[in-house]
């Protein structure tokens, strides 16, 4: 993903701007801008880190980025398709414009983002049918307000670099047993001091920050699919479909399959 919107995102006639990355495995340096983002996955999973958490935009779910909040974007799926829209913040907003947040996108949504998708640049009123297109699509956003989280999983990512390398070393061997023992003793400390660096820094106990990468990793794995749900559990680490399964709906919400086809849009 090409950095160089930026600059013009900024420009004060730019009230909309639209920047569409359709080539799959996007990363972006941390960053902010004094418009408002809409980030839309098509396709595939996208990570949003902002200072204080670790998000997971996976297909068919937007999310809306506030003004001036630092973030920065990665996905290593092949497939994705990311639809960028930039709004500039207007008086008297709604009170939805200012929290960031990611919600499922309904078909009306879902196909008034896909028929931007030859946009790019900046629109202004002189592109009339564009602009207002644009404002009426910002307009539909605001009655996903009451609805609830498409994917209710963010956590805090660590900064510390010692923790920063231990969830690195935990997302490449997921497939593992990973006990908090285990983890501790490859590199080189206590259980305890690993357990007291999980709660003191991040605010979450190691299990539940487990728990989450394995989770998000199965949704990835979903939605390449190439394997069944039964091969997913194990990649994942866990040692039956059954634990998988009860996992999976007890932070989802819903069962694995069920979750599957709504991904992939079959739902």
């Amino acid at each position: 993903m090409n950095d160089s919107h930026f600059k013009e995102v900024e420009d004060e006639d730019a009230e909309f701007y639209v920047y569409h990355v359709l080539t799959g495995n996007i990363t972006t340096d941390i960053h902010y801008h004094s418009s408002a983002q809409l980030v839309y996955a098509e396709g595939g999973i996208v990570h949003v880190f902002t200072d204080l958490k670790h998000w997971y935009l996976p297909a068919r779910c937007f999310m809306w980025i506030p003004a001036g909040t630092p973030h920065y974007l990665f996905s290593t799926s092949p497939k994705v398709d990311l639809y960028n829209f930039y709004f500039k913040k207007e008086e008297n907003e709604n009170v939805f414009f200012d929290e960031i947040n990611i919600y499922s996108v309904n078909d009306l949504l879902r196909e008034m983002i896909l028929y931007t998708k030859d946009w790019d640049g900046k629109i202004t009123k002189n592109d009339h049918s564009k602009y207002y297109f644009l404002k009426a699509l910002k307009g539909v956003l605001q009655e996903k307000k009451h609805k609830h989280l498409a994917f209710p999983i963010q956590h805090p990512f660590p900064k510390d670099e010692t923790l920063l390398k231990i969830a690195r070393y935990i997302h490449a061997n997921l497939e593992k047993p990973l006990t908090i023992e285990s983890t501790a003793k490859e590199f080189g400390m206590s259980t305890r001091t690993l357990s007291r660096k999980f709660k003191e820094i991040l605010g979450m106990n190691y299990v539940r920050f487990l728990r989450a990468l394995r989770i998000t990793r199965s949704l990835e794995l979903m939605l390449e699919g190439k394997y069944n749900m039964y091969e997913i559990a194990m990649m994942v680490g866990y040692n039956s479909l059954s634990s998988f399964s009860n996992i999976f709906k007890k932070v989802i919400g819903v069962a694995p399959t069920e979750y599957q086809q709504k991904l992939r849009g079959d739902r």
